[in-house]
């Protein structure tokens, strides 16, 4: 969420009024360990607020609908080991 809202150049508060959830709500969202953990119809409005705005999510190991530019995590290369 903190780098959709980063890519849209937003903050928390106007998630919120996008997404029509309470401030303390997409604070605690974004402040979850690993998956973000919410009421199913919460996140909905928040995926749903983020879409409409221009952001695709894209899940573990799916391609991407879209045709712009985007980014998304990786696992990361193994490192060579010093010598």
């Amino acid at each position: 969420m903190r780098a959709a809202r980063a890519l849209l150049g937003i903050d928390q508060k106007q998630l919120a009024e996008l997404s029509g959830v309470s401030l303390p709500t997409i604070q605690r969202m974004e402040a979850s360990e690993g998956n973000v953990r919410g009421v199913v119809d919460t996140l909905s409005k928040v995926v749903e607020a983020l879409a409409a705005a221009g952001i695709e999510l894209i899940g573990d190991n799916a391609p991407s609908t879209g045709t712009g530019r985007g980014v998304r995590f990786r696992e990361p290369a193994a490192r060579a080991k010093p010598v």
